[in-house]
């Protein structure tokens, strides 16, 4: 499916990719703590982090070494997304929570795919058969429908919030 050279270079795009989204995901489920939507956060950020070891152990099977600065990039680009506006000087706002959220899902969606890929990949390369695709392609696209309610609730929120403070 993949040449020796395209493949190293996907996955390590897709790790990079999931080291944002796990540390997106932690910051968020951390900074919504004691909230409503705290709970479900907290259990997304396990689900995004046991995905990206996954993704690792993938990679390791297939002998795809991680590629240092394409992960740190992926770090980097996490920490540099907090430098947003948010309506506030200081402080979390009912529209980082948004944002967040809006984000969490983009690396969801992005992942299902890569999923997919690995399932079709699977079909012909035995060092794969030990991973089970579907339950990981079943778990993205149940993150997705979480995320978009959430989603609804945290605009909700943010829209009673600014009325607020008409």
């Amino acid at each position: 499916m993949f040449s020796s050279e395209l493949l190293p270079i996907y996955l390590n795009d897709h790790l990079a990719g999931a080291t944002a989204g796990r540390d997106l995901a932690r910051r968020t489920a951390s900074a919504n703590e004691g909230s409503e939507f705290g709970p479900p956060l907290v259990d997304l950020a396990a689900q995004i982090d046991a995905d990206r070891d996954q993704l690792v152990n993938v990679m390791g099977a297939l002998e795809v070494g991680e590629d240092q600065i394409k992960v740190g990039a992926g770090w980097l680009a996490e920490k540099l997304g907090r430098l947003k506006l948010n309506g506030r000087l200081v402080g979390y706002s009912p529209l980082s929570r948004v944002i967040e959220i809006e984000g969490l899902a983009g690396g969801v969606r992005a992942k299902l795919p890569l999923w997919r890929t690995l399932a079709a990949a699977a079909t012909t390369d035995p060092r794969l058969a030990e991973f089970d695709f579907v339950h990981l392609t079943s778990r993205a696209e149940e993150q997705i429908e979480r995320l978009d309610e959430l989603h609804t609730q945290a605009v909700e929120v943010m829209i009673a919030a600014d009325a607020a403070t008409r």
